[in-house]
């Protein structure tokens, strides 16, 4: 009888992880899986947590929630060979979207979980420390920073304020980046290192980024004007801002970025101040898909 431990962030997506869970669980049982239902008071406690189911070697770790308790599960099972499934019930869910997983559906994602098969694909390290999908670390990291400063408004409108205290004051920023070895000072609005495609809920800011090659994606975008990035900003979705002049991209399996009073973040969460060195780690993650 397969076993599954569910690890869930109640909260996430205003109460949508808790509903998620409860709509999962019967499709679990239903197919003969065991279940294990595991909730955090926070997020040392749910890494806590994660770490120990990962150590029984369950047929599946499921994390429920968004893009941050996907990053969490990932410090958990990365290298273990413990699969990790998800339920994504986040505002973002961008790891989801990049292996087309369903989201904000507990039973349409417990199905996936139950009839797929473990997918081998590749994580970026910081340290010692993984991400799945895109390491901000330009205008986009100094919103995040912002954003998680302020105390209101909750979800995504936070975001959007943060963007538009920001914007008055974008500069170009200095960088020092190197890539595969190779030193190149450049002036730019934003770096990003992608691992996956996206970041923000559907943003493909490295668009092209392949979560099995073994490699990083890492996009330079140089200086623009306010003006520039509001125009440019709608073509994240599909990807067409690649061909604005002032963009560039470069496929490596190392990069520093350095930058001065730049906090980086990926998969949402802060990673800290630059400079930073991510890594390419590949296969370093089976995930049911």
């Amino acid at each position: 009888m397969p076993r599954a431990i569910v690890l869930t962030n109640p909260t996430s997506g205003k109460g949508r992880g808790a509903r998620m869970r409860y709509e999962a669980l019967p499709r679990f049982h239903g197919a003969g899986w065991r279940t294990t239902s595991l909730t955090g008071r926070d997020a040392d406690e749910a890494l806590d947590l994660a770490r120990a189911a990962a150590a029984e070697e369950p047929d599946a770790l499921v994390v429920c929630g968004g893009d941050g308790m996907v990053n969490l599960g990932l410090q958990a099972v990365a290298g273990t060979g413990v699969p990790l499934g998800i339920l994504a019930a986040g505002t973002g869910n961008d790891f989801a979207r990049s292996l087309d997983l369903p989201l904000r559906d507990g039973p349409a994602a417990a199905a996936r979980v139950i009839h797929g098969t473990a997918r081998t694909v590749d994580l970026a390290r910081v340290g010692g420390r993984y991400f799945g999908c895109v390491l901000a670390a330009g205008f986009d990291a100094v919103v995040n920073e912002r954003a998680n400063r302020m105390r209101w408004p909750k979800g995504q409108m936070r975001y959007n304020l943060a963007t538009l205290a920001e914007l008055p004051v974008l500069r170009p920023l200095r960088y020092v980046l190197e890539l595969d070895g190779v030193e190149r000072q450049v002036e730019a609005t934003l770096v990003a290192v992608g691992n996956g495609p996206s970041f923000g809920g559907g943003l493909r800011i490295t668009h092209g980024a392949e979560l099995d090659d073994g490699l990083l994606d890492v996009v330079v975008v140089k200086p623009l004007t306010r003006r520039e990035l509001i125009r440019t900003y709608p073509k994240l979705f599909d990807g067409s801002h690649v061909t604005h002049p002032q963009y560039e991209r470069h496929r490596v399996r190392r990069v520093s970025v350095a930058s001065s009073g730049i906090v980086g973040y990926a998969d949402g969460e802060r990673f800290g101040p630059l400079p930073l060195t991510v890594e390419s780690v590949p296969g370093a993650l089976q995930v049911m898909a």
